[in-house]
């Protein structure tokens, strides 16, 4: 385990920098300073972001264009007249039908329960567990009459969705990250109770490392891997997500032999 957290660390310290954001998809809200056009801009652009990076930044950019470059007075004042806006909006199958909903609804949740913060948070806070503080905020989030097909486009934990992209939005929000990627402005949910995004680079990395046996990226993957990366480190499990995910986009090596060999001599 030592061996190994050392090998992690190293490739956190390489991946968790100010470079890593300029291709990828956390650079949208570091574009705003004001914390909840961070907060909405990052939810939107982590809901749509699965696909070629680029093409999520892209998407991510005429996110911004539609909410007229100020996300929080957009929401505020969003209204049926504002349609015509998003009506072209399409990244892969989330379409301008899914951004009315969810452009509705953050109206909702910013004006009726506080903000993305609050409820996120008032989720976690029942029961200290980020698996329940997802499932209340898609509670809270579909309360308006909804399309089916939106549904699909925010994960649900208890039909054992990994949840990667909310995973990731609330590493973006939550970890306090002095490198300067994610924001940490979050302070109701403790970064030692979050966990890892996982996608098809970090779970093949995490299975050639031994790190996770379940084959399946469920949520009971999630919750077998993030057990793991909280013994290397209690206080802030996810900034692993950086190490894994370098290693399988970055670097190819998603297989026990390729990886090995990075690997320090003395690790088995």
């Amino acid at each position: 385990m030592k061996n190994l957290k050392e090998f992690l660390d190293n490739r956190v310290k390489l991946y968790n920098t100010k470079s890593f954001i300029v291709s990828d998809p956390i650079s949208i809200p570091h574009k705003f300073n004001k914390k909840e056009d961070i907060e909405i801009i990052g939810f939107l652009t982590s809901m749509i972001a699965w696909g070629k990076r680029k093409s999520i930044v892209k998407s991510g950019n005429r996110l911004i264009n539609i909410l007229e470059e100020q996300p929080h007075d957009f929401i505020k004042s969003f209204s049926e007249k504002d349609l015509k806006r998003s009506q072209d909006f399409v990244h892969r199958t989330f379409n301008s039908f899914d951004l009315e909903y969810f452009l509705f609804s953050l109206k909702n949740i910013y004006l009726k329960f506080g903000g993305l913060e609050e409820v996120f948070s008032s989720g976690y806070e029942k029961t200290g567990d980020i698996k329940n503080a997802i499932v209340h905020f898609r509670n809270v989030f579909f309360e308006l009459p909804y399309q089916q097909r939106t549904s699909r486009h925010v994960s649900n934990p208890e039909k054992k969705s990994a949840a990667k992209r909310i995973n990731m939005f609330l590493r973006w929000m939550v970890r306090k990250d002095n490198n300067g990627v994610d924001f940490g402005l979050w302070n109701r949910i403790p970064p030692s109770a979050l966990c890892c995004p996982l996608d098809v680079h970090s779970g093949n990395v995490a299975r050639a490392l031994d790190m996770l046996k379940r084959k399946q990226n469920d949520w009971q993957a999630v919750e077998e891997l993030t057990s793991i990366l909280r013994k290397l480190d209690p206080d802030d499990p996810v900034k692993y997500d950086y190490a894994l995910f370098g290693i399988g986009v970055f670097e190819n090596f998603n297989n026990k032999n390729n990886i090995k060999n990075k690997l320090p001599q003395q690790q088995n």
